[in-house]
């Protein structure tokens, strides 16, 4: 039997994670504080359509235009090393904790770790949150990035990829069963739930790594508790998306997604997905422009020191916004 490298690939890409961001879990904040006014310089050069992007990102993770005053139990930047944290929530820690290093040890903030589906009471840093325009209160950043960033490299063209849709994953929520119950022995499918719980059920699959999916031309990307974990890797895959209009989003900003641009729409009850799948199988042209343009949108995303910029501007707002607090730069950037 042939190694799957696909399963060493994430396993070196955690490795990698944790060994960097170690030190956030064991220095103290004066010991790893840096100065944000190098990074609005860097802003400062860039050509003036990319400082334009970059502010449009940033209004969109922080839709917050007015003052505000926090109220509760609040942690300080500098003692960040005190947030609750476990083997769950230790990547939106570190994620977190690499960002604050570059604001005032006495600035002070809201947080929710996990799977954020609810507009919180008072605007906070979250990972995910429900796509609404009254949504101000819940501010983007790039948390859990360990997990919900892993990108496999996809060397295979679409064309030489095996003609079927694809998906794997623990089929706990509504959506997911429907789509297995309907869908499962469809011979244009390989689908199924390999959570053990599944054992017994005729949708039941055995695992399979993300590259060994991508040896597919069609993937389904199907929300969970919140969003979809495998769609930032389909988006810059060379295969083709099936979704349906994404209800929360994340740090990918899924909300700004074009149906039938970046990815194949399909209706909340599956209804038209033999259609979709059908016709896309016969205008393979069609769906390489919709992989283009999804890989396209992902490029931003892996341009590491504009990922910088970006979170801190969108911290910065928060920061500066918030009454109680220190402006975190003298830089005047909007």
């Amino acid at each position: 039997m042939p190694i799957d490298l696909g399963i060493y690939h994430r396993r070196l890409h955690k490795l990698a994670y944790y060994t960097r961001h170690s030190p956030f879990g064991l220095l103290p904040h004066r010991l790893l504080a840096k100065s944000i006014e190098p990074v609005l310089a860097e802003f400062a050069r860039l050509p003036s359509e990319t400082q334009q992007q970059i502010r449009q990102r940033v209004d969109y993770c922080n839709r917050q235009n007015q003052p505000f005053t926090l109220s509760g139990s609040l942690t300080p930047v500098g003692q960040a090393g005190n947030f609750k944290r476990g083997s769950h929530t230790s990547a939106y820690y570190y994620d977190l904790a690499a960002l604050l290093r570059y604001f005032p040890a006495e600035a002070r903030f809201a947080y929710e770790f996990g799977d954020v589906t609810h507009i919180p009471a008072q605007p906070a840093f979250v990972k995910s949150r429900p796509i609404r325009s009254d949504n101000q209160h819940s501010v983007l950043l790039k948390l859990d990035s360990v997990r919900h960033f892993y990108i496999y490299p996809d060397r295979t063209p679409f064309a030489a990829k095996r003609n079927q849709l694809v998906w794997r994953g623990a089929a706990f929520q509504e959506q997911r069963l429907r789509f297995l119950q309907q869908y499962h022995d469809h011979p244009r499918c390989d689908v199924g739930c390999v959570h053990k719980q599944s054992i017994g059920q005729p949708y039941h699959r055995s695992f399979m790594s993300v590259g060994q999916q991508l040896q597919y031309k069609y993937i389904l990307s199907i929300e969970g508790n919140d969003v979809a974990t495998n769609l930032k890797w389909i988006l810059a895959s060379r295969s083709l998306c099936f979704m349906t209009t994404p209800v929360y989003e994340t740090w990918l900003l899924e909300g700004l997604l074009q149906p039938e641009v970046h990815y194949v729409h399909l209706q909340p009850d599956y209804s038209d997905f033999e259609e979709k799948l059908a016709f896309y199988q016969q205008h393979p042209d069609a769906a390489e422009r919709i992989i283009r343009n999804a890989n396209a949108y992902m490029q931003p995303f892996f341009n590491s020191r504009q990922e910088l910029i970006t979170s801190l501007l969108v911290m910065q707002k928060y920061f500066e916004l918030a009454t109680d607090n220190q402006p975190a730069g003298d830089a005047e950037i909007f």
